[in-house]
């Protein structure tokens, strides 16, 4: 993969979009949005904290990118979310 920054250079791991050998999205009719109650709460809680500032959504999608290969890929899509937010905390001093 060239990038026009830095060539060559490789995608993270969790950009795989256009790549083959993933298989086929699976979408199940009327599947609700949250499989889990505290999966709405970290979608709310990170909505929450970007609105006031105490990060914006590059250094979120940032952080959920650094998560440690073996990690991000024993992780559940919130789990991400809820490690990357657990981290930008981290280092702002807020402990959870």
């Amino acid at each position: 993969m060239l990038c026009a920054w830095n060539p060559p250079c490789m995608s993270r791991l969790n950009d795989v979009g256009g790549m083959h050998g993933f298989g086929a999205i699976e979408r199940v009719p009327d599947e609700p949005p949250f499989h889990a109650e505290w999966e709405a709460r970290v979608f709310a809680l990170n909505r929450l904290l970007m609105q006031h500032g105490l990060y914006n959504l590059d250094q979120f999608r940032a952080a959920v990118e650094e998560i440690e290969p073996a990690r991000f890929l024993a992780m559940s899509y919130y789990e991400r979310w809820l490690a990357a937010i657990e981290g930008l905390l981290a280092q702002r001093g807020i402990k959870p």
